[in-house]
């Protein structure tokens, strides 16, 4: 078992999901050829990712060829909260969440 982990990716978890589920379960050059073509902003640091776990699981001895994208969880890595003018002196926040992205090889 490799891992990898993207601590902070400013996306929210929900669109960088949409990435994750279209390559989990595939092996490693099926899901980095998936994620080349595919046109969201999420895939090429899933991609970078999923090649860091690769990278990691070859640092263990193990052939890169036969691993599968066993699991990858996205989660919240909290926000940040900034406030912008509204009318009549009022306020409204933007919340700018962000992403934490871990790969599990197997």
């Amino acid at each position: 078992m490799a891992n990898a982990t993207l601590k902070t990716h400013n996306q929210t978890p929900r669109k960088v999901r949409l990435v994750t589920e279209l390559v989990k379960g595939k092996k490693i050059s099926a899901a980095l050829a998936a994620l080349e073509f595919l046109p969201k902003r999420a895939a090429e640091p899933v991609a970078k990712l999923i090649k860091s776990a690769a990278a990691n699981a070859k640092e263990q001895g193990k052939n890169v060829d036969e691993l599968v994208i066993k699991n990858i969880i996205v989660e919240s890595a909290g926000m940040m909260k900034k406030f912008m003018p509204r009318a009549f002196g009022r306020a409204s926040t933007i919340r700018r969440r962000k992403s934490r992205v871990i790969v599990t090889l197997a």
